[in-house]
């Protein structure tokens, strides 16, 4: 969707396709390959590593290939593929080192700040500082979203990143302010008038405030994390019209 609204036509849409979905690969293949063993101990049924269908020795061979596959595609597109390969390693860093830290969100703000700016990078498009910084604060948010739900079985495990030390309400909470802050920052800059800036307005505003209410009275079940995940959306859709 980003690609599309900087203008990518069908070629540079692939690459981007392709080189995100590779790195993605990389990264996941990482992460599985990185926890099996803490996985089999808490009886993940998801992750086929933990129950033996994939020897991790499998995932670390594919996740480096992946990744050095991952490389040469994001410059394939230039200098500005290096903005992909900043996301790469941010991902393995969060993986290997600063997962089970205080420090777990410094890579999702950084690897999340990149990715706008290389999709718009490859079209050619001079990035706005803003379309960054919205980036890495919805690469924030969706860490203490996404490691709020499962902070007791975390804890359990050692996995001591920020969300983990901060508990599940004040997690929730905090992905909550930082979906208000990016969906702001695209407002104030995105040129929208009338009918279109109030459906914005409402699609930002309406789940933060919604949200914000049920953590208020510790409600932390299903639908928090629904109207979480909407807020998100909003901002996404923001996002992938902001080139």
């Amino acid at each position: 969707m980003l690609g599309v609204s900087a203008g990518l036509d069908a070629n540079g849409l692939a690459l981007v396709a392709a080189t995100v979905l590779v790195g993605q690969l990389s990264i996941g293949w990482s992460n599985d390959w990185w926890d099996a063993a803490h996985d089999a101990e808490a009886g993940r049924r998801d992750k086929p590593a933990a129950q033996g269908y994939i020897a991790a020795s499998t995932l670390r061979t594919a996740a480096f290939a992946a990744g050095a596959v991952a490389v040469p595609l994001s410059l394939l597109a230039g200098w500005v593929g290096a903005w992909h390969v900043l996301l790469l390693a941010s991902g393995w860093v969060y993986n290997v080192a600063l997962k089970p830290t205080p420090w777990s969100p410094l890579p999702y703000l950084v690897g999340f700040a990149a990715l706008p700016l290389y999709v718009v990078g490859v079209a050619g498009v001079d990035a706005a500082w803003w379309l960054g910084v919205a980036g890495g604060l919805l690469g924030a948010a969706a860490h203490f979203a996404n490691a709020a739900p499962d902070v007791v079985q975390d804890r359990a495990a050692g996995v001591l990143g920020l969300p983990q030390r901060l508990g599940a309400r004040p997690s929730v909470a905090l992905a909550l302010v930082l979906l208000g802050a990016a969906g702001t920052l695209l407002l104030a800059h995105l040129d929208l008038e009338g009918w279109a800036h109030l459906v914005a307005l409402a699609a930002v505003l309406l789940p933060l405030i919604a949200g914000s209410a049920l953590v208020a009275t510790d409600r932390m079940g299903r639908p928090v994390f629904t109207l979480v995940m909407l807020a998100a959306v909003g901002d996404v859709a923001l996002l992938a019209v902001a080139a």
